[in-house]
């Protein structure tokens, strides 16, 4: 737990842990890397070199800038660069603000208006147990998931529901898993024989210390403790599940408590910066009690998954793995900069699959916390200047954990599902 009332423990080692400490050797040399290579948005001719937080940044900049234009954006690890698609109809000048802005621009068909209308009819006629949906910005669709319960009857109307939307606005994808939340952050917690993972640690509305873990986590018990069946540390102020969002704040019951802004990756900890928004395309890393810590690349935001309990909006979908008992845990970035709350999703650190996560800003603007050293509530963490993601010439979602290894938890797993 990464508060000093209690000693802190730390995740033990699997066989595999000799990938997770190369990981997190990756992680903290890169802390606090200063951006490298960017010219001046105001001069800027050609595409910029930007760090994943600032790619974000103008992203966010370019849809005020583009107005109905605007189709969505993604990051370009690779090559370090935010690549705009735009609907530019009779405004050809859209082109030219996106490009003198920095971005790579891409002409698409499908504009933001009419996906998030198809998103929309998902909902109203195929918010089937078993299926998630997401705004793919690679592809300018909107892509469709469904697991491995989603047969008969439930895929035919699925699939008739994805047919109505019309051709070239949505694609199917099976998955072989079952999505579930993943109820059993860095550190492990209990309550009511459940077992989740903390996520960070933040600063309630009025002054008292706290963190933020998963709304279900929070719903199958008000009483949280360090040790299973230890003596209750905390105790659940606000939750939210199902709905809008997977999240929940857990005040310390010890006022006295201090909770430092850190995440424990197993053999050390990264300081935490600042909340911040997700990029598609950009890496992150998880950190869980069960599985320790892995990383891969953000697939799609504002992502819906109608799990057997019900139906979650608002969600980041990647392609990190994660498994019962890594519920609440911390998504993050390589230099501290603090993204989302792991939710749920199908497969296993074995096979891989696909993993929801709720996003931090909106969790801490809803409770009226705040996080790191500074920035109001659901801020983006210091600011521009912070670097976030891939390094250069890195692929999003290479050069970390190898899936599967990390902190191995002696206690085994908690159930699959909230109670």
């Amino acid at each position: 737990m990464s508060h000093k009332r209690i000693p802190k423990r730390r995740a033990v080692l699997a066989a595999g842990g000799a990938a997770a400490l190369a990981a997190a050797a990756i992680l903290l040399p890169n802390a606090n890397a200063s951006q490298e290579g960017a010219t001046s948005q105001d001069t800027a001719a050609a595409p910029r070199t930007l760090k994943a937080a600032d790619a974000s940044a103008l992203a966010s900049r370019l849809t005020g800038l583009l107005g109905d234009a605007f189709a969505g954006s993604y990051y370009d690890a690779g090559r370090q660069r935010l690549v705009v698609n735009v609907v530019a109809g009779d405004d050809s000048d859209v082109v030219v603000r996106a490009k003198k802005a920095g971005a790579v621009v891409r002409e698409v068909d499908n504009s933001i208006a009419e996906l998030r209308t198809g998103a929309q009819t998902l909902r109203s006629e195929a918010a089937i147990p078993g299926t998630a949906w997401a705004v793919d910005p690679r592809t300018n669709k909107i892509l469709v998931t469904a697991d491995s319960t989603v047969t008969g009857a439930r895929w035919d109307r699925l699939e008739s529901t994805v047919e109505s939307l019309g051709s070239g606005m949505a694609v199917i994808k099976k998955s072989t898993g079952t999505f579930t939340p993943y109820l059993s952050g860095g550190d492990a917690v209990f309550g009511g024989g459940a077992r989740c993972s903390l996520g960070f640690n933040v600063t309630a509305g009025d002054g008292t210390p706290a963190f933020l873990t998963a709304g279900h986590c929070a719903v199958a018990a008000d009483q949280w403790s360090q040790e299973q069946d230890g003596q209750p540390i905390a105790t659940v102020e606000q939750a939210v599940f199902p709905g809008a969002g997977d999240f929940a704040l857990v005040r310390y019951d010890d006022p006295a408590t201090e909770a430092p802004s850190e995440v424990n990756v197993g053999n050390q900890t990264v300081p935490v910066s600042g909340p911040a928004e997700a990029t598609v395309g950009q890496q992150v890393f998880r950190m869980g009690s069960t599985t320790g810590l892995a990383d891969g690349r953000v697939l799609g935001l504002d992502a819906t998954v109608n799990y057997p309990e019900g139906t979650v909006t608002g969600l980041i979908q990647t392609d990190v793995c994660a498994e019962p008992g890594d519920s609440g845990g911390p998504l993050f970035t390589r230099d501290g900069l603090a993204i989302g709350l792991t939710s749920g999703g199908s497969g296993d650190c074995t096979v891989g699959g696909e993993t929801f996560f709720q996003p931090v800003t909106t969790a801490l603007e809803a409770v009226g916390a705040t996080l790191g050293t500074g920035g109001a509530a659901g801020g983006q963490g210091e600011g521009e200047g912070e670097g976030a993601g891939a390094g250069a010439g890195e692929e999003a979602g290479a050069g970390g954990a190898a899936p599967g290894t990390g902190g191995g938890s002696p206690d085994g797993s908690g159930p699959a599902h909230t109670p």
